[in-house]
């Protein structure tokens, strides 16, 4: 604090006022510049092809590992893995297997925090199935937060689903749930970082 409290001195004994001015909206306007960049890139990834591993739809930290009834449109008990993005996090969604996307709904709700237990069904959402060549379904939820008001997807019901697949966007960070079968084998913990379309977070039964 006291560098910066003497940064401020320096500049205003030693610029004039315009020219300080000038500066600072110089400065601020780069500032904003490199933020939008942080936000909004999309860093090029090796597209896995593995048929039998499930992959992290979004960068992040897993912070929810739990047994739940999944009521909207499987109508079954499955282990929901959550990806919490924050605001640093890369933002693209990827899609963790290969298939068909069988449903999609966009529920428009809620801005609790992401990490609220009830955000995922109360939040701004989308509901997405995929359907593996296994025959196996697989849903995701696509959450919005407390600052992530703007989801954004590229794809409709019928469209073909390739893993590591860019199929959406959540700007500013949240959520991703992901719906996986109880029999699947979870490669993940809590608290561990994850990387979309890069990290595996659980397997198919054999």
């Amino acid at each position: 604090m006291l560098i910066i409290l003497a940064g401020i001195n320096f500049a205003i004994n030693y610029f004039p006022v315009q020219e300080l001015v000038i500066n600072l909206v110089l400065i601020g306007s780069i500032l904003l510049y490199l933020t939008v960049l942080q936000f909004f890139r999309n860093p090029a990834i090796p597209i896995p092809d593995n048929p039998e591993l499930i992959y992290a739809p979004a960068d992040g930290k897993v912070v929810v590992i739990e047994k739940t009834m999944e009521d909207e449109f499987l109508k079954e008990e499955r282990i929901q893995i959550s990806i919490f993005m924050s605001p640093i996090n890369v933002h693209i969604n990827r899609s963790p297997i290969s298939g068909i996307l069988k449903y999609f709904k966009y529920h428009p709700g809620k801005y609790l925090v992401a990490w609220h237990p009830k955000s995922s069904l109360e939040n701004e959402r989308t509901s997405l199935v995929i359907e593996h060549p296994n025959g196996v379904q697989l849903m995701m939820r696509q959450i919005a937060g407390a600052m992530a008001r703007r989801i954004k997807w590229y794809v409709k019901e019928g469209d073909p689903m390739a893993q590591g697949y860019e199929f959406g966007f959540i700007k500013f960070g949240s959520r991703v749930d992901v719906f996986v079968p109880l029999d699947a084998e979870i490669l993940v913990n809590l608290d561990q970082k994850t990387k979309g379309g890069i990290t595996p977070i659980a397997k198919f039964k054999s």
